[in-house]
């Protein structure tokens, strides 16, 4: 028997169903009443089967949504990977320094940066802020003071950044508590 010449479960539940009453000898009203509570039962289950689609379809939309603004996450992480050398070799060089190597430098680490922040990545403003676990990492604390009563941020040791909503690195910091 081929897949073609099986019934399906509708089938089957059918003839059950046709051949209850049968053997019962119900009434007229009776086989109405049987048959219209079986097609009931087929329509809320269609009715199930329907909205069970239409979830799952917006389910997919929003994870499609979600990809598509958040495909940059992974590259802006990288790229702030290469921002923080340049940073780094920067800092190793004089301000005052006009060499044509230290301006390609200062113009690379420009352009890292533009590029950046036009596809949704920002600084995390941290010090003198209060201390939020989720954007922040608390590296050392030290003694509140009047300037800086527990549970600000005293200094920001490395950056933090945002991609969109999401956090891409979080700020490194000393916190007075």
């Amino acid at each position: 028997m081929t897949d073609d010449d099986s019934p399906n479960e509708e089938e089957i539940e059918l003839e059950e169903t046709s051949e209850e009453i049968v053997e019962k000898e119900l009434t007229l009203e009776e086989k109405f009443a049987l048959l219209e509570e079986k097609l009931e039962k087929v329509e809320a289950e269609v009715t199930y089967r329907d909205a069970e689609i239409i979830n799952v379809r917006k389910k997919m939309s929003a994870e499609k949504s979600s990809l598509i603004r958040y495909s940059g996450y992974n590259l802006s992480n990288r790229v702030l990977r290469v921002l923080g050398d340049v940073d780094r070799a920067l800092a190793m060089i004089d301000s005052e320094n006009k060499t044509p190597e230290a301006e390609g430098l200062r113009l690379i680490r420009s352009k890292l940066w533009q590029e950046l922040t036009q596809d949704g990545v920002t600084h995390i403003l941290a010090f003198n802020s209060d201390f939020d676990p989720n954007l922040h990492e608390a590296i050392t604390t030290v003694p509140p003071t009047d300037e800086f009563p527990s549970g600000k941020i005293v200094e920001v040791l490395e950056e933090g950044y945002m991609y969109k909503d999401r956090l891409l690195k979080a700020s490194k910091v000393v916190v007075s508590s």
